[in-house]
């Protein structure tokens, strides 16, 4: 009663794929492991500006497949790709072993809740005014075909000696509803007056009978 869970957490194997998808043994699982979250550390820090939401990794005997989610491909392949092989060869020596990578492209950025909630973060590190950029965000979210936005910032807003915790939104969320395509996104904004804790909700949509099948199937996997 009245605990409170991640979105993406309480669906996964249900209507959502695990974000790791490998099999290990003891000895070999917590050093896997530890390497996924230094890709993923890695990616985000070199290419803060790429707009990535998510990084998905798989793994086999001989190599590691690493699929990247981004708003802007242009940046991170580069003239000829010559950034996207630079970023290959150095996830190689991060993991010693070959990668193989693959770029996607988030169509929708503006209704990608994490996304969304790095935007949020980004412009309160400007000093921009809270209260207008949480209402332009979810205002452009409803535009681009959200069904339902709520965004929550904690901290030290606008600078006041107390930190509080502010929300908006506007639609629906069900956050208790398995079928319903919840996404949650988390940033931070580090202010001269503290960090600024950003979340953000976007409804979708219920999930389609395709995407269900396929993370029953991999649940299965």
């Amino acid at each position: 009663m009245g605990q409170k869970t991640q979105p993406t957490g309480f669906r996964v194997g249900i209507t959502e794929n695990w974000r790791s998808r490998w099999f290990a043994n003891k000895q070999r699982f917590g050093k896997l492991l530890v390497q996924d979250n230094l890709i993923r550390k890695f990616i985000k820090r070199e290419y803060a500006v790429a707009g990535i939401p998510k990084v998905e990794i798989e793994r086999d005997m001989e190599r590691v497949h690493v699929f990247l989610y981004t708003s802007r491909p242009g940046v991170i392949i580069g003239r000829k790709g010559a950034k996207v092989d630079k970023l290959k060869d150095d996830l190689e020596r991060l993991c010693g072993q070959e990668v193989k990578l693959e770029i996607r492209e988030v169509l929708n950025p503006e209704i990608n809740a994490q996304l969304a909630a790095e935007s949020v973060a980004q412009q309160l590190e400007k000093r921009a005014a809270f209260r207008r950029v949480m209402k332009m965000t979810i205002k452009t979210a409803m535009e681009k075909g959200a069904l339902g936005v709520k965004l929550q910032v904690s901290g030290r807003l606008g600078g006041s000696e107390m930190a509080r915790c502010e929300a908006f939104n506007e639609g629906k969320v069900p956050l208790a509803t398995l079928q319903a395509n919840v996404e949650y996104g988390f940033a931070e904004a580090y202010t001269t007056y503290g960090v600024i804790g950003v979340k953000c909700w976007i409804y979708r949509g219920p999930y389609s009978h395709e995407e269900g099948v396929h993370a029953a199937h991999a649940k299965k996997g």
